[in-house]
């Protein structure tokens, strides 16, 4: 049975339950069981690599010895070992992360896990399902990155935490425009599942990691915060899978949740799409300069990057369109970010990328820090020939951003190579603090053109009332933080 039908079978068993309320539950309750699955299985490996190697679990906790006999314990024997003996020793397990360091990740990761079943013979069901995908497997490892990414995207569309997830294309994209190498520190402070940790390890281990030491390098090299309890055990779980096997630098926290002068300036690179068009609770404002004061999150990240950027550091971040025209505090950062950061790169995203989730309209800002910007290149990403827009079965491929990566030129000229053309354009520091720093720049060398086929036009007004609304909450949130955080 393929990956896919197995994930499908499990969901179905779930349904079944009545302790699993949702997708939201269903994914939670999926993800400890994917967790230990995938610990073991690298347990496995490490064992095999390492003489007198001890497990950083007691073993009966271990999948192996508690979950893969498929005649083993089932119904009420094993609700009662899962409740009463499995969740209460990991979440108090006594693990040091120096001196067990895996054993604390464990502790992490069930510190607020739940389990959602309430029937063992279901649950002996699903976990009997888990068991026909070898995780030892190279090839089921990587066909398992295309099931989590569907998982996911099917928990978006319960409406469930839509900011977990970013489209593969983009962080790809992002990814390889960065290049990070070997040694330099990847740092995505609002990493939810990882997906961009996850592409950053791939890039490197594909392209620079040649022996054991560097593999050891590369563990230490990759850091995330994520806020929230399931992203982050999910987050831990994609690094297991992608070979970090002691994923102890993601941290379960509030990455604002301090004051900005705590933080250090010593990351190589930042790459994330911190969570935008929300607000941060009370009190988290204060941790910001007084002057650059904000509760929008979007805004307090794009603060946060640039402080812990190392000098000569670079950056590629997903931010809304409101932060390019936004003014009051947004201009008071934007202009911060010209003059500390080479703002060098823009990259106009189509509307239609996050679809159907949001329609706000994004955009990919690129910039290094320690020279300050005298202009900045847009490129727009245009919508394939023949596509109106993307969509959840027609989603975004990295082979649309080829243009832009053939006209992207080389960091070590100053990407001295680039020319203007349909698609790109250049505009001058000067220029933009005659905008009032206002980055909203439309493409000059493409105008509208006029349509008048009545269901292009129908399918076009649609799509401009969802514009439409996503600027009012936009601007509702700016008009807000005008006058001093009321909305």
């Amino acid at each position: 049975m393929s990956i896919s039908n197995v994930i499908k079978s499990i969901q179905d068993i779930m349904r079944k339950d009545a302790g699993v309320d949702g997708d939201a539950q269903r994914l939670g309750q999926l993800s400890w069981l994917f967790f230990l699955k995938i610990f073991d299985a690298q347990e496995e490996q490490l064992e095999l690599e390492q003489d007198n190697y001890r497990a950083p679990i007691p073993e009966n906790y271990l999948w192996r010895n508690w979950a893969e006999d498929s005649q083993g314990i089932t119904g009420d024997e094993l609700m009662e070992f899962v409740n009463d003996d499995l969740f209460p020793t990991l979440k108090n397990l006594d693990a040091n992360i120096k001196t067990n360091p895996r054993g604390f990740i464990v502790r992490e990761a069930f510190s607020d896990a739940y389990n959602y079943m309430k029937n063992g013979t279901l649950l002996r069901q699903v976990i009997n399902k888990l068991n026909e995908i070898d995780f030892t497997s190279a090839e089921e490892r990587h066909l398992f990155g295309d099931i989590y990414e569907q998982i996911l995207k099917d928990l978006q569309s319960a409406g469930n935490a839509g900011e977990f997830y970013t489209p593969r294309a983009v962080t790809r994209f992002i990814v390889e425009m960065i290049d990070p190498q070997l040694g330099e520190s990847v740092f995505d402070p609002a990493c939810g599942t990882g997906g961009f940790l996850a592409c950053a390890t791939d890039h490197i281990r594909t392209k620079y990691v040649k022996t054991a030491k560097h593999f050891q390098t590369l563990q230490g090299q990759i850091s995330g915060v994520e806020k929230k309890q399931l992203p982050h055990l999910l987050c831990t779980t994609n690094m297991l899978l992608h070979g970090i096997e002691v994923p102890s630098n993601i941290r379960h926290s509030n990455t604002l949740n301090q004051p900005l002068s705590n933080w250090d300036s010593d990351k190589d690179i930042i790459i994330t799409n911190p969570p935008f068009g929300g607000m941060e609770e009370d009190g988290i404002e204060k941790n910001f300069p007084s002057e650059m004061q904000t509760r929008e999150t979007a805004d307090l990240f794009l603060q946060l990057i640039v402080e812990v950027l190392k000098g000569g550091g670079r950056a590629a971040v997903v931010l809304p369109d409101g932060t390019l025209f936004g003014e009051g505090v947004k201009t008071k950062i934007k202009e911060m970010l010209l003059k500390e950061c080479n703002l060098h790169t823009l990259v106009r995203l189509p509307n239609s990328v996050f679809a159907p989730y949001t329609s706000i309209k994004t955009n990919i800002l690129f910039f290094d820090k320690g020279e300050p910007t005298e202009h900045v290149w847009y490129y727009e990403v245009a919508l394939p020939e023949g596509v109106k827009a993307f969509n959840k079965t027609r989603p975004m491929k990295l082979e649309h951003f080829d243009a832009c990566r053939e006209w992207w030129g080389k960091r070590e000229t100053g990407f001295a190579e680039r020319e203007e053309n349909r698609w790109a354009w250049k505009v001058s520091i000067d220029d933009i603090k005659a905008r009032n720093y206002n980055l909203d720049i439309k493409n000059p060398h493409v105008e509208e053109q006029e349509v008048h086929d009545p269901d292009t036009l129908l399918k076009n007004y649609a799509q401009q009332q969802k514009e439409i609304q996503a600027l009012r909450d936009q601007l509702k949130s700016i008009l807000g933080e005008a006058l001093g955080g009321r909305a």
